[in-house]
């Protein structure tokens, strides 16, 4: 759970399958568990940033709590979507406008301040790339784009051909509609998945730790996550904020700008410390106690029969010789 405001993780919750029945219940579990230690500590919530979850989104709706979906999350499915059919030889058209319509998206969310105002200005982007800037909805009537005369008429789609009804299929879905209408305004989970990076520096995902382990872990990464989330930018010799390109995966090519923080910072480091060899190794009794408290799921492999060793040995076979070896 991270505080969008100042992108600082406030609460974590490790969940182990066997558990709750499943994987599947994993993100609502550990989402209910964070939420009834926010109230117990009297933390109110104003609403809640998340993906589009099904689990989720029922548990929310049935504990009150105002949700709002990541663009992101959104955006992304659209994108996928405007591609497949971008691919279509009667629908070339649509990739001139593949930018465009991500944008509109994040704009839609950014400047509205209600559901039937994000639905309307959504929808709006199919009168626009006819060229036609006025709009039935009285919410949002008219584009509020400067109006001006392009030199390239070649990029406008008409009503009713193959690439427009595949485009209004898509954008007029009901479900994405339904998501439109709870576009977050104000905060993305964009910080929250930096901070999954992190964990996969403390915690990389081709090692298998305990269930204390990797609790230790993510706690080290949120200490270190939090310390460091707000550094400003580092500037150069004459002053001037400074950037890199780089060329995201998921940008296909294309490139973008990101800014060059300050080194990051490991105090939490002397803190640890100065905490172990100052009031643990003093008393540990209080910290031993508050470890037992924790519960310890059973290991995943405790579901199984533990085989005895030197049968499987006896019925190893090689794939490239069908003998026993």
């Amino acid at each position: 759970m991270m505080d969008l405001r100042t992108s600082t993780i406030i609460d974590l919750q490790l969940v182990q399958s066997n558990e709750v029945g499943g994987s599947n219940n994993m993100e609502k579990e550990g989402l209910r568990r964070s939420l009834d230690l926010l109230r117990a500590h009297g933390v109110t919530l104003d609403s809640i940033v998340t993906d589009r979850h099904p689990q989720i989104q029922k548990y929310l709706r049935e504990a009150n709590i105002t949700q709002y979906y990541d663009v992101w999350h959104i955006v992304k499915g659209v994108s996928k979507k405007l591609l497949r059919i971008s691919r279509n030889k009667d629908s070339k058209k649509l990739q001139k406008w593949y930018r465009s319509i991500k944008n509109h998206m994040y704009w839609t969310a950014a400047s509205s301040s209600s559901g039937p105002e994000r639905v309307a200005k959504w929808t709006s982007i199919l009168n626009h790339i006819q060229d036609m800037h006025t709009h039935d909805d009285p919410i949002f009537p008219r584009c509020l784009h400067p109006q001006r005369t392009t030199t390239d008429k070649s990029k406008w789609l008409r009503a009713g051909t193959p690439a427009f009804f595949r485009l209004e299929k898509i954008l007029r879905n009901k479900r994405i509609l339904k998501d439109v209408e709870k576009l977050s305004p104000h905060h993305q989970t964009s910080s929250l998945e930096a901070f999954h990076r992190v964990i996969l520096r403390f915690a990389p995902k081709n090692v298998s730790f305990s269930f204390l382990g990797m609790l230790c872990r993510l706690y080290l990464a949120a200490l270190y996550f939090n310390e460091n989330a707000g550094r400003p930018q580092t500037t150069t010799a004459a002053g001037e904020p400074l950037f890199k390109v780089v060329f995201p995966k998921y940008k296909k090519g294309q490139y973008s700008a990101k800014p060059v923080k300050v080194e990051p910072t490991f105090q939490y480091v002397d803190k640890l410390l100065e905490l172990i060899f100052e009031f643990v190794v003093v008393d540990p009794t209080p910290y031993m106690d508050n470890i037992l408290k924790i519960s310890i799921p059973e290991d995943l492999a405790s579901q199984f029969d533990k085989p005895v060793k030197q049968e499987v040995i006896d019925s190893y076979v090689s794939r490239f010789n069908q003998g026993q070896v």
